[in-house]
């Protein structure tokens, strides 16, 4: 078990008040797992995605949108 919290961010492609999700990269190296949750409620549910399905992700929308 790790005494690690998330250190939550939002992309820099987020507008202020839009519609986003935070990602907290920090506990990967310790639990290998990207945590993600709702900006607009912070308090709420958070999915535990694994550090591999979060990268293929990341990888995927980079493809269809170059640049990113």
């Amino acid at each position: 078990m790790t005494t690690e919290s998330p250190h939550w961010f939002k992309s820099s492609y987020s507008a202020d008040g839009g519609q986003c999700v935070e990602v907290a990269h920090n506990l990967v190296p310790t639990l290998g797992v990207v945590p993600v949750r709702d900006s607009k409620v912070p308090a709420g549910p958070t999915l535990a995605v694994s550090a591999a399905a979060f990268s293929a992700f990341v990888d995927s929308v980079r493809v269809q949108q170059p640049g990113v």
